[in-house]
């Protein structure tokens, strides 16, 4: 049942690479991959074994319920029982999109975006697709549906997108497995190296020559034929970096594909050139590694620029004083002094500097109040989770002064939406936010004390702006935070800087002179 473009029964005869992989019976099995590799054949093959033979229960994970979780359902699993009587006969109920029942067994495929939808869900195994799209704070609530079995195995499958983040967090710590194999110039059991085994021949992707673009062996330089692929690739095996480890890591880039010929690397590379988004995609889909953009995260030295001729002050009554707070074990606060520019027409945030009078973080909420008091703050700005309830609290306390902020989607550019449900909401784009709020730095219309932690500045500097492009082909960006660094005072910056046009009276950025 393999379908277009290799008809007739499964074999790994073109996916050489995946037969160990399904015969692996390690606990976590993770897999950081470039795209079009067959690593979703490996974990669709896996959920169908643990429903029909071992009888367990799964739970199918992807980044979202629409269009993933939909689209998975419809082109994925219909599809393979579509090619195989025996999986038709399997399955008793596959008309709900979320929940496929097989006999006593049952799928549940979710999108992370749904926290409920990963509750009360016992499983055998839990597959993570997409993993680098997942909403990461949920893998934990996904993972704990294991917990009560004899028997746990969790598949984790992604293409990465930039260091220590996501599948390659995971990656790292595993045996690290590469595919080699004889090399059929040297004899040697070598590997594709991304980007050091493609020989581009050309100047632009528009070269003719690029059709003679070849892999070459690292070894002995020798030329790969693309064509002959079938026959050495088969003769492979994995090898692993690491020995010991509890977790299996399997890794492999698009130059083992035996459907793409180089010369579309060679393109794709080009293209990189000219495109940020392009050459995160180049190296993150073709060669299945993480990347990060030159430019794309703010310096030390970019910090360490904006530092001014004063030190932290302990309380400022005077002027026009925000307050950001970022919830979580402890209260991060940053308090900021605004300048207002006459020229603001209708965003006040754009044409304001700002000066950060002082950054802290405190223990208890109700620490916050002498906080309101020090400062003579205008305007509070304050992180709705975890502790809505407490910070729900806090904005009665000083009603019509704070705001709790939250990051849904649907929110564009820096629009300030308020939610009609909830008292005291107010709903930002979070991309948007970040690229004013940490732009400060890069245009140098923010000041920092003289005394600034150190701890300030990593967290300032965490977050890293990643390029990619809609499914319209539209430039768009979002923030990640590799390795689980602390970002704390980063998006107590960003409420500072929303809590800025309530301070002037305006609730969205407007025209402060009207």
């Amino acid at each position: 049942m393999m379908g277009h473009p290799y008809p007739g029964l499964w074999n790994f005869k073109h996916h050489p690479w995946l037969k160990d992989m399904h015969d692996s019976t390690d606990e976590r099995r993770i897999g950081q991959k470039s795209a079009q590799v067959g690593f979703t054949e490996w974990a669709l093959n896996t959920t169908f074994h643990f429903l029909d033979i071992k009888r367990m229960d799964v739970l199918y994970v992807l980044p979202n319920t629409r269009p993933d979780a939909t689209d998975f359902s419809s082109g994925r699993f219909d599809k393979a029982l579509e090619l195989s009587k025996h999986l038709r006969q399997l399955f008793s109920d596959v008309q709900n999109v979320g929940h496929k029942r097989a006999g006593s067994t049952n799928l549940y495929i979710r999108g992370s975006n749904s926290p409920s939808g990963l509750k009360s869900i016992p499983v055998g195994l839990l597959i993570l697709d997409e993993l680098d799209e997942i909403l990461q704070e949920n893998i934990p609530l996904a993972t704990e549906r294991l917990s009560g079995q004899l028997e746990r195995n969790i598949l984790m499958l992604s293409t990465p997108t930039i260091p220590d983040f996501g599948i390659n967090f995971y990656f790292n710590t595993s045996s690290q497995d590469v595919f080699t194999f004889p090399c059929p110039c040297c004899s040697k059991y070598i590997e594709l190296r991304f980007p050091d085994s493609l020989k581009i021949i050309g100047e632009d992707e528009t070269d003719p020559r690029m059709a003679e673009t070849h892999l070459v062996c690292h070894e002995c330089g020798g030329v790969l034929p693309h064509e002959d692929k079938i026959k050495y690739l088969n003769k492979g095996i994995w090898k692993s970096a690491f020995h010991g480890r509890t977790d299996r890591g399997f890794y492999l880039n698009q130059l083992y594909s035996m459907n793409l010929h180089p010369s579309t690397m060679a393109k794709a590379y080009f293209q990189a050139q000219k495109d940020p988004a392009a050459e995160q995609q180049y190296y993150n889909s073709k060669g299945g590694v993480p990347h990060i953009v030159a430019g794309a995260r703010l310096t030390q030295e970019m910090v360490n620029d904006c530092i001014g001729q004063y030190r932290k002050i302990e309380d400022k009554r005077g002027g026009l004083n925000t307050l950001g707070v970022d919830v979580g074990r402890n209260l991060h606060c940053e308090v900021d002094n605004w300048e207002l520019d006459g020229r603001a027409g209708n965003d006040v945030n754009s044409f304001a500097r700002c000066k950060v009078l002082s950054h802290f973080d405190v223990k208890d909420f109700e620490q916050l109040d002498k906080v309101m008091s020090d400062y003579n703050i205008s305007f509070c700005v304050i992180d709705a989770q975890p502790e809505t309830r407490k910070a729900l609290e806090f904005a009665n306390r000083f009603y019509g002064r704070v705001k709790l902020c939250r990051y849904p989607m649907g929110v564009n550019g820096r629009n300030i939406s308020p939610s009609p449900e909830e008292e005291h909401i107010v709903n930002v784009n979070r991309t948007s936010w970040l690229d004013l709020a940490l732009g400060r730095f890069r245009n140098k219309t923010i000041t920092i004390p003289m005394d600034t932690t150190l701890e300030y500045k990593n967290h300032i500097t965490a977050q890293v702006r990643i390029p990619k492009k809609d499914n319209n082909g539209n430039p768009v960006t979002r923030y990640e935070t590799p390795g689980n660094r602390p970002d704390h005072y980063g998006h107590a910056r960003v409420y500072a800087e929303v809590a800025l046009p309530f301070a002037v009276g305006l609730g969205v950025a407007g025209d402060i002179r009207s």
